[in-house]
């Protein structure tokens, strides 16, 4: 976890909300010049701290609301540093909790070097990430309404489908399967949805492949190297990483992409895991989805996932597969080289 020491003449905290924002400014020896509620606008943010342009920085927890603050303070050349809601535990941990203090804990952290800092993503990029997570939503959904109906199919113990529905072409017939008239009616409102939801996806899809600004042309075709990574699922990883170098090793990238455990131990004596929602879910998901289809057409990969699973067991394995693919991925995006199937079944 990095933290940010620079130092500077005023730190100004900001709680931040939808529509409003409480503001608490100190100088150099922690005595509070402003502590304000105001109104989520530039115009009142720049008003309030006009005394204070000469050296102030400004520090935000990192929430829904954060980017046209962090985009109007480049514009403005003010230091903005965004923290990481999950280490901010300063916040949370106290007896009485409120905007007013909200604020004056964030400027504090700020004051003592002390508050962990999120990565500030850049702004041209934000809108095709968050699109590109968009759709992943809509993917989850899909795939509830798919189990939905194997599931309902599971409950009054009927025969198996003999095609994968998740095929369009196979779902035919489906809500006939159901001899229940409410639940054939249950399962056409599933079957619409799910036609509704391919359209759509099709169509963000087509969008994203046109329009997505690739970066680093060169580290996209690199992640189309490795098998069962296509169009896709590279812009998912290469938007959600955008610059390798913000990794200083692989063990910070595979922690970040939610791929290894944090052990916790005290004295010699170690008592579990702990932070499995600390870092970035969107990774997880596409190392997860690489790991699956890398073994598609892949009789060594299966063999390798073979041998993993005779000594962990099928979801630790795919566990492990999943982990090396993100080692792969950090190595090949650092060394700019393609991937080397044989080097990764060597090693």
């Amino acid at each position: 976890m990095r933290f940010y020491t620079k130092q500077h003449l005023y730190y100004c905290g900001i709680d931040l909300h939808a529509r409003s924002m409480y503001l608490c400014i100190l100088d150099p020896q922690g005595e509070i010049l402003l502590h304000r509620n105001m109104p989520c606008s530039p115009e009142s943010f720049l008003k309030a701290i006009a005394p204070y342009r000469e050296d102030v920085a400004v520090a935000v927890e990192c929430i829904f609301t954060w980017y046209w603050l962090a985009d109007l303070c480049a514009k403005e050349n003010i230091p903005f540093v965004l923290g990481h809601a999950l280490y901010m535990k300063a916040i949370h941990g106290g007896k009485a909790k409120n905007d007013k203090i909200d604020a004056h804990k964030i400027a504090v952290l700020l004051r003592g070097g002390m508050i962990p800092m999120a990565y500030v993503y850049p702004a041209g990029m934000r809108s095709t990430r968050d699109l590109l997570r968009r759709r992943m939503h809509l993917m989850h959904k899909r795939s509830e309404l798919l189990s939905h109906i194997q599931n309902t199919n599971s409950q009054y113990c009927l025969p198996q489908f003999q095609k994968k529905i998740a095929y369009k072409k196979n779902r035919e017939g489906v809500a006939e399967h159901f001899p229940d008239e409410s639940v054939r009616k249950s399962m056409e409102m599933d079957l619409a949805l799910i036609d509704h939801y391919d359209k759509l996806l099709t169509e963000v899809e087509l969008y994203i492949t046109k329009t997505a600004k690739i970066h680093d042309v060169h580290a996209y075709y690199r992640l189309r190297s490795v098998n069962g990574i296509g169009k896709i699922l590279a812009l998912v990883i290469l938007y959600e990483i955008h610059d390798i170098e913000r990794f200083p090793t692989v063990q910070d990238f595979v922690s970040y992409c939610r791929l290894v455990k944090c052990s916790k131990e005290s004295a010699g004596k170690h008592y579990g895991f702990s932070g499995a929602k600390i870092g970035n879910v969107h990774l997880k998901w596409a190392f997860s989805e690489a790991s699956v289809l890398f073994l598609r057409q892949n009789p060594q990969a299966k063999r390798y996932l073979d041998k993993l699973t005779s000594k962990h067991g099928k979801a630790k394995a795919l566990s492990i597969l999943a982990q090396r693919l993100g080692r792969a991925v950090y190595y090949m995006l650092r060394t700019e080289k393609a991937f080397d199937m044989n080097k990764f079944f060597s090693s």
